[in-house]
């Protein structure tokens, strides 16, 4: 008789101690759990001894990367109903020594045992990031760079559409009478008039990516930029476009780490999505690099997204499956400890503008494209690296709607000893 996800709701449930909020679909054909919730299926045994040998984010990240779970019914709602088990029990998640403590959750974890037939661990799928000792060097910092961008131009185009630009759009209006190009747009123009560009201002675009926003800046604005990358295949792609807008002799493409740019100053610098990898321990130098780079009365714009804080920053930890397979070494704080540490290098801060939203709809938009498009996807890059950015982009997505993450764009000025910063008197009136 078939009755592996009877059994299994059954010692899961037991294990955690609360009713499991989907269904459950097993190997064997049987079904159980609450009727119209999403499914949780699970194809075999050993996606079991993944979650017993790895209880918890990473164990499931990796069941799922390998294809031995799959979620059957709206991805968005079962992440939805999972993330109060696995993301937000925090302290109250039952722990190794509680588990060896209580007699109920030890049966639990003999009868999982039993049900998977447990052998040796199971390898780890072959997109798992082994994550280096020492973290930020140039070296680290060029291959995690490497890993989440070098994935293949094509890939890219598939997920993020024409406009090429991976981070956060400004929406004017949702979809559908929005479109995630015209989104993009308007964010690369917010920047500029922001920034205050004009033309023969020289602006140093750091993390730029395709080129979209130097593009952007050159073309509508007449500025020379300089836009530097660590991403071979993002340099090759970019130039590309640079060639072909005709742009070359105002657009420069650099492989260069911010730390090694030493021909400043410049009027404006952009930092678009990049500071995300720079790491808590590197901010401050970042930040320094940063304000050296600036002539005074130069402004920088630093679009980040940002965590919510905690009363015990000690105990923060980098989320376990985008450390492993999305962000080598990516962090984040929160939004008070980034103006903090710009303020520590000498820039004045003047607005900081809070678009967690706007992240959550182009988030829907990029999980869209790639469903749409997921047989090319997968021949692209392969059905574990494809199955990473669904579950990476739809769960990022919910978090920014659960207010668990956000997104702000941060202006600074490096103000002159006058004190004359040039910002306008009112807020939020950019261009001049």
């Amino acid at each position: 008789m078939a009755d592996a996800a009877l059994r299994l709701q059954v010692l899961l449930e037991q294990l955690l101690g609360t009713p499991l909020p989907v269904r459950i679909r097993a190997w064997d054909g049987s079904r159980s759990g609450p009727p119209g919730a999403p499914a949780l299926v699970v194809r075999n045994r050993r996606a079991v001894r993944r979650l017993l040998y790895r209880p918890g984010e990473l164990g499931l990240a990796r069941a799922w990367v390998a294809g031995d779970l799959d979620i059957e019914g709206d991805l968005y709602t079962a992440l939805d109903l999972l993330a109060g088990l696995v993301w937000e029990r925090g302290e109250d998640a039952r722990g190794t020594l509680e588990i060896l403590r209580d007699p109920e959750a030890r049966a639990a974890v003999a009868g999982l045992v039993r049900l998977g037939g447990l052998p040796l661990p199971p390898a780890p799928p072959p997109e798992e990031v082994r994550r280096p000792r020492h973290r930020h060097t140039k070296h680290t910092d060029r291959r995690a760079i490497s890993h989440h961008y070098d994935v293949g131009n094509d890939f890219y185009e598939l997920v993020l559409g024409p406009s090429m630009v991976y981070s956060c759009a400004y929406w004017q209006a949702p979809p559908p009478e929005g479109t995630l190009e015209d989104a993009q747009r308007d964010k690369l123009d917010l920047v500029c008039r922001k920034l205050g560009l004009r033309a023969g201002t020289r602006l140093l675009d750091v993390g730029c990516g395709w080129g979209s926003m130097a593009l952007h800046a050159a073309r509508e604005y007449g500025v020379e930029v300089v836009g530097i990358t660590l991403s071979q295949e993002q340099a090759a792609y970019a130039r590309k476009r640079v060639a072909d807008e005709g742009l070359t002799d105002k657009v420069e493409i650099r492989v260069q780490d911010y730390r090694d740019v030493s021909d400043g100053p410049y009027d404006a610098i952009s930092s678009i999505g990049m500071a995300e990898h720079v790491g808590a321990e590197r901010y401050l130098e970042y930040a320094d690099v940063l304000f050296r780079l600036l002539k005074p009365g130069g402004r920088l714009l630093n679009h980040q997204i940002g965590r919510r804080p905690q009363r015990d920053e000690s105990s923060y930890q980098v989320d376990e499956f985008i450390d492993a397979y999305v962000f080598p070494d990516g962090e984040l704080q929160p939004i008070g400890v980034t103006v903090a540490q710009l303020e520590r290098a000498g820039f004045e801060v003047r607005d900081v503008e809070a678009l967690r939203e706007h992240y959550a709809l182009t988030l829907r938009r990029w999980v869209a494209n790639l469903e749409e498009r997921w047989d090319r996807a997968v021949k692209l890059t392969g059905p574990g690296r494809a199955r990473v950015w669904r579950l990476y982009m739809a769960a990022s997505a919910l978090a920014f709607e659960r207010n668990r993450i956000g997104v702000n764009q941060v202006l600074a000025v490096r103000t002159p000893d006058s004190g004359e910063s040039g910002m306008p008197l009112r807020a939020r009136v950019w261009g001049g």
